[in-house]
């Protein structure tokens, strides 16, 4: 490979897109061509690099200095400063401070990664990068060292289990498939990642795809399987791309296709595009909308091992599990044995938002504490604020109090603290979160998202989604607290996929652990954290107000009265409780009640 001097990584995150990191790229390779640094200085396009609020954003190594805002226009003065005279133009730098609010940063404490070791580190256009650090190795070594028992063997021994929620034994499902006696088989991705706030793989697609890539070959070898589907959503335009210029260059390279590696073992792999229905999620409404129907959940026997894809057996993982896969085989089960808890093996990447100091993507071995993560991985709470809750698993998880802050993340663990491992989602909340809101907040979602098969799911979640609007709106009776945790668990015992038997998840949990904040919404018709809009009121202060009056020009409905430099009042029957007198105020005079 060619030694280059410096290179230059270009964001190619969609929100910097649009503000042109594709001219950007262009025209500073244009440049070192016409200034005859082309061979000295290596332009790659990758994933996102900062936050890309002032982007176009580019990194330069191996000084480590980071660029934004810049524009093609100024490309030749970059070339000129940085490359041709050696200075740093302190203009465009970024310099990081103690809080970036990025997806993916430097390592942080207690940080392990393996499923993200090359994400931002390789081009993920460029099979040869993948290849310089180790890339398709493992299939190197399963193609002349091990038969398809050995590989299996391999992964049941590392105790991989699969990353995408349920935490089945990935060696255990990949030796079910293998059984079966019927075909053709099919390896099946799913990478349709709709968890709110998740974006855990999203960023190996577009970061590292010939890992995923490699992975599913083989697992294809391990189980029999001669064709293969990525199932990616159409929000994530990027990973699609992305993916598809690392497939067709794996096919180039004789890693896809016919006689893979001079072998008789064939295998080939597409993308298929999904809608984005959070349903699809769910492993029969995956495959459903991958043969072109609609994506809804059928009843389980036979599972897709023995019945999936075009009713043929069919092994379904997600991202980040076959991501896992060629460093096991590269580095040994012990090794990837080594991490985690007894039963939960191996590195978990977490995407941490809410109410933290330094919200981003993670990856940390499995067993480490929802304290180690909050308050050393993320930071801690932000604003000097009080830990209050957290939502782990996404939209189907339960919120854990600070009685679980020494809890073990990991899947047993999680579900006897009455929530989930999920995806990877961790939503941390401060004292100011209402938790009957944050219950609202999860029901709508998953409400909306249903497929509407099956009636306990159909109807319940929006029977529940009803009782949790009365209640926040302030009409909620005493029996609606008993009636709302009885509707959820005949939802969860009688719905038909995970997405109905997982919905009322966030309900009963903060049912368990908030149950005083539903009895303040009914009984007293407050919200302690002071969130509900039907039960909160605004008042300004006397002796603050200076009757300035621009809280009274600026509200929509003209319910704040009062003449020039005397202290207003705000007309409760008129207030809508919109908060913009608050927002308004110069002086601190309007607070809100409950």
């Amino acid at each position: 490979m060619p030694f280059y001097r410096s290179h230059v990584l270009v964001c190619a995150d969609p929100e910097c897109l649009e503000k042109g990191a594709h001219d950007v790229a262009d025209a500073l390779q244009d440049e070192l061509v016409a200034q005859g640094l082309i061979d000295e200085i290596q332009v790659l396009e990758t994933s996102r690099i900062g936050s890309c609020a002032n982007g176009p954003e580019m990194m330069v190594y191996p000084e480590g200095v980071h660029y934004v805002g810049m524009t093609a226009d100024d490309i030749p003065f970059l070339v000129e400063e940085h490359f041709l005279k050696g200075r740093i133009i302190e203009k465009f730098r970024e310099v990081h401070k103690a809080i970036v609010d990025e997806e993916l940063g430097p390592l942080r404490p207690k940080e392990v990664r393996v499923v993200l070791r090359n994400c931002g580190e390789i081009d993920p256009m460029n099979i040869e990068d993948y290849l310089a650090v180790d890339g398709y190795q493992a299939l190197g070594k399963v193609m002349s060292e091990m038969t398809p028992e050995l590989v299996i063997d391999e992964v049941i021994k590392s105790g991989l289990r699969g990353r995408g929620g349920a935490g089945f034994p990935a060696g255990k499902k990949w030796a079910i498939t293998r059984q079966v006696q019927d075909g053709p088989k099919y390896m099946v991705c799913n990478a349709d990642e709709g968890d709110p706030g998740a974006f855990m793989n999203r960023r190996v697609l577009e970061g590292d795809p010939h890992s995923v890539i490699e992975g599913m070959i083989i697992g294809a070898y391990a189980v029999g399987a001669s064709y293969g589907y990525i199932y990616c959503r159409a929000e994530y335009p990027l990973a699609v791309e992305t993916l598809n210029v690392a497939i067709a260059q794996a096919r180039e390279f004789g890693f896809l296709g016919d006689n893979i590696l001079g072998t008789d073992f064939s295998f080939d792999l597409e993308v298929r595009v999904g809608a984005g229905a959070f349903v699809c999620g769910e492993e029969t409404a995956l495959m459903a909308s991958i043969m072109g129907q609609r994506g809804e959940p059928r009843p389980r026997p036979p599972f897709p091992s023995v019945k999936g894809v075009w009713d043929k057996p069919s092994n379904n993982n997600n991202v980040e599990t076959y991501a896992n896969v060629p460093q096991i085989i590269l580095k040994g089960a012990d090794w990837f044995a080594s991490m985690g808890t007894e039963r939960s093996k191996g590195t978990k990447t977490f995407a941490v938002g809410g109410n933290v100091a330094k919200p981003g993507l993670i990856e940390v071995p499995m067993g480490i504490t929802l304290r180690e993560i909050i308050f050393d991985v993320a930071g801690g709470i932000k604003d000097g604020k009080q830990y209050k809750a957290v939502q782990t698993g996404g939209p189907m998880g339960g919120c854990l109090t600070a009685e679980h802050l020494d809890l073990p993340l990991d899947y047993e663990a999680l579900s006897q603290a009455g929530s989930m491992m999920g995806s990877g989602g961790l939503v941390v909340m401060d004292e100011s979160s209402c938790m009957v809101d944050i219950a609202r907040f999860f029901m709508e979602f998953t409400q909306a998202e249903s497929c509407g098969k099956c009636t306990p799911c159909r109807v319940g979640t929006r029977r529940i989604l009803e009782l949790l609007e009365k209640i926040c709106d302030g009409k909620g009776e005493p029996k609606d607290i008993d009636m709302l945790e009885d509707l959820c668990h005949e939802v969860a015992q009688n719905s038909l996929c995970g997405l109905g038997q997982g919905a009322p998840n966030p309900v009963l949990s903060t049912l368990k652990h908030f149950r005083h904040e539903y009895e303040a919404h009914v009984f007293e018709k407050r919200c302690p954290a002071k969130v509900c809009r039907s039960l909160i009121r605004y008042e300004i202060q006397a002796p603050t107000c200076t009757g300035c009056m621009v809280c009274a020009r600026n509200c929509p409905v003209e319910a704040i009265s009062g003449e020039r430099r005397q202290a207003h009042h705000i007309d409760i029957d008129k207030c809508i409780r919109c908060g913009i007198c608050m927002q308004v105020c110069n002086f601190n005079a309007v607070l809100v009640e409950s």
